[in-house]
């Protein structure tokens, strides 16, 4: 009650002027969540011509361009099913609406998945070091991240819990006249700034990248604790209410998290061991 009725005194998310639709021509939408995973593709491409381009890559321009290809099915078909199965299980019993892709529902964890078979099989076709592409992969990731949340921002969507911060936001139109926290622009600058300058500096000015394993490993672990961090501010998905997830530190977000916190540990810990003499895949140039 006591937040409700100083709304007044936070910035209301209408005074913003932000549409989720972008333009629409009769029964045609654009809407900014699309543009933002266009974004993040894209920039994550040219991103990754930058890397291969340096010397000792995995791979040639052309594995990167089929990359590309895969991955985004990856992306798609591995986040929706992976949002089917780990928060909305009633879409499985109707393929009609799991195909609807513009009523949003997407995991970033099945996202995750997806796109890892998605180089497994390209690798294994192409005869590549798995473990290498992953590290190259991983460092582009943050873009399609920090766009993703931008857009949930601007669609008004997995705001946090009620808060009395100065910056907090009334998100009238769906969290009702309650300050809460910007959990989204939180992990913006967490999943994408933060662990993309990371991963920039890692790659760039030390040996990382010829250590298999280090960067994707620094990617899987840095999202997972900021995922894990931020979901102590982030409201439940509604579907959990009245279960055990909606209880702060039993997010599902957060369990799923465990395993790449994990997971990320591991690959860090044992890069050295997996170092080797990295022959260029294009070029003359040898790199011990």
């Amino acid at each position: 009650m006591i937040l409700s009725t100083a709304a007044e005194n936070y910035i209301s998310f209408k005074s913003l002027g932000l549409d989720p639709v972008v333009f629409k021509i009769g029964f045609f939408e654009l809407k900014w969540y699309s543009i933002a995973y266009i974004a993040g593709i894209l920039l994550g491409w040219w991103y990754l011509l930058k890397l291969i381009a340096q010397p000792g890559a995995p791979m040639a321009r052309r594995h990167a361009d089929d990359m590309v290809f895969y991955a985004t099915l990856g992306i798609i078909l591995g986040g929706r099913l992976g949002y089917a199965i780990f928060y909305q299980t009633e879409l499985l019993l109707d393929p009609l609406k799991l195909l609807r892709l513009w009523d949003g529902g997407m995991s970033f964890h099945g996202g995750v998945i997806g796109v890892t078979l998605a180089i497994l099989w390209l690798c294994r076709k192409e005869k590549l070091n798995w473990l290498r592409v992953h590290d190259y992969v991983a460092c582009c990731v943050p873009f399609g991240l920090f766009f993703g949340r931008l857009a949930n921002f601007v669609n008004a969507e997995l705001w946090g819990h009620p808060t009395t911060v100065p910056w907090a936001i009334v998100f009238e139109r769906t969290g009702g006249n309650i300050p809460r926290h910007p959990s989204q622009l939180y992990e913006a600058g967490l999943e994408g700034l933060l662990l993309g300058i990371v991963l920039w500096f890692l790659f760039w000015k030390t040996d990382a990248r010829y250590q298999p394993g280090k960067l994707v490993g620094t990617f899987i672990l840095g999202y997972g604790l900021s995922r894990f961090f931020v979901e102590f501010f982030r409201e439940h998905d509604r579907q959990f209410d009245g279960t055990i997830f909606a209880t702060p530190g039993l997010h599902m977000g957060q369990l799923l998290t465990i395993p790449m916190i994990l997971g990320g540990v591991y690959l860090i810990a044992t890069a050295k061991k997996r170092r080797e003499r990295v022959e260029p895949f294009a070029g003359t140039q040898t790199i011990a």
